[in-house]
């Protein structure tokens, strides 16, 4: 029997990657441009901070409610079509093996080797050949709500910690630069690495996020300040 040579892929990190850095990026956006906006309507310090801690507890409740909605949304779908994939499998045997030859035909196996491959994985595991092949679920990318829901809010917390921590240590005379840029910098690393853990390009994963993070900032910052100086 051959030995296996299993490279590695960056597809099996997208799971947790996409929920970790979408929860991530999003404390540190929305709790710094929360706290520039009220510090720029001319707020106390303390005021600032509580905003900033209120910020982080709405937001990474409100992540890991809408990730577990979502994603269980989308798990119920993939349910809902191996269910009907099994009841297909016991009236039709027949109509489903030649449904799989007809995929690997069409993948480029000529159709007396696209058969017999049909027919051993059916003899294996039929409903998992279909699952994987027909409907396209695999195990590595099935949704998992509960995982999803704890990891985004997590990470948001995580993000938006950030910020908070330098309100902390920050002087209040600059606290608006420092926050600002630090919070710049943090955006610009967790961009170069997500894009690292995926394989992409790391200067332009940094400088996509740090860019978006800035604009939010630099929006919610003006109409603070504009509603300070109407009030």
């Amino acid at each position: 029997m051959p030995s296996r040579h299993l490279e590695p892929h960056y597809t099996k990190h997208t799971g947790w990657l996409r929920a970790a850095v979408l929860g991530a990026n999003d404390g540190i956006v929305s709790t710094a441009s929360l706290v520039l906006g009220v510090a720029a309507a001319d707020a106390t310090h303390n005021n600032i901070l509580i905003a900033g801690v209120a910020g982080l507890v709405a937001g990474a409740m409100s992540m890991a409610a809408g990730e577990y909605v979502s994603v269980h949304s989308q798990a119920d779908i993939e349910q809902a079509d191996i269910e009907r994939e099994r009841g297909e499998l016991k009236q039709d045997d027949a109509g489903e093996h030649q449904e799989l030859t007809a995929i690997y035909i069409d993948r480029g196996l000529d159709a007396a080797l696209a058969e017999q491959v049909a027919e051993q994985l059916m003899a294996h595991d039929a409903l998992g050949a279909h699952i994987r092949d027909e409907i396209g679920i695999s195990q590595a990318l099935r949704a998992r709500p509960i995982q999803a829901a704890i990891a985004s809010s997590a990470s948001f917390a995580v993000g938006a910690a950030m910020p908070l921590l330098v309100i902390l240590s920050a002087p209040e005379a600059s606290l608006a630069p420092f926050v600002a840029g630090a919070s710049l910098a943090f955006l610009a690393l967790l961009g170069g690495v997500a894009a690292h853990t995926g394989g992409a390009n790391v200067a332009v994963g940094s400088m996509r996020v740090a860019f978006w993070g800035a604009l939010a900032m630099g929006l919610t910052a003006a109409i603070g300040s504009l509603f300070g100086t109407a009030g």
